[in-house]
């Protein structure tokens, strides 16, 4: 079974509406074979990358920034798990009121470094999350999650 790690900073509703939104897709009942394990970014741990097979990433968009606690995450596991986890497939989610460019910018640029790819386009929303933006983000869950499902 393969394994997808979802790491977010979730501090508000319309976050967190994502964040169930991606995970609702990466569990979606046609895909078999992923386990899917969500954690905070603020308690995700070097084990936990190492033994992830792929990656979901979820942040608010901070003063043209990724979350300071997804920071946090990257700048804890980027030297431990350098060279171990190249080649591993990841998504991005970035919210934000009015921007989320150089919060997007800046996780591709650290999973670039990391050697991960990136299966599937980065959702950036801004404002209040409707069914579209749930939509847009239950497919990247479960783009992931059948990227990983096919590498079986």
């Amino acid at each position: 079974m393969k394994s997808l790690l979802v790491v977010h900073h979730t501090p508000s509703p319309t976050t967190r509406e994502c964040l169930e939104a991606v995970c609702k897709g990466a569990r979606d009942p046609d895909i078999e074979g992923v386990e899917l394990r969500s954690m905070p970014a603020l308690g995700a741990t070097v084990p936990d990358v190492l033994q992830a097979d792929g990656f979901l990433f979820g942040t608010s968009a901070n003063f043209g920034y990724m979350s300071g606690a997804l920071k946090h995450f990257f700048d804890t596991v980027y030297y431990p798990c350098l060279d171990a986890v190249v080649g591993r497939p990841y998504g991005l989610w970035v919210h934000g009121n009015n921007d989320t460019a150089g919060a997007v910018k800046s996780v591709q640029r650290i999973a670039s470094g990391l050697g991960l790819v990136q299966a599937a386009g980065a959702v950036e929303l801004i404002g209040s999350v409707g069914t579209d933006a749930r939509e847009r983000c239950y497919d990247l869950g479960a783009t992931v999650a059948v990227t990983l499902a096919d590498d079986s």
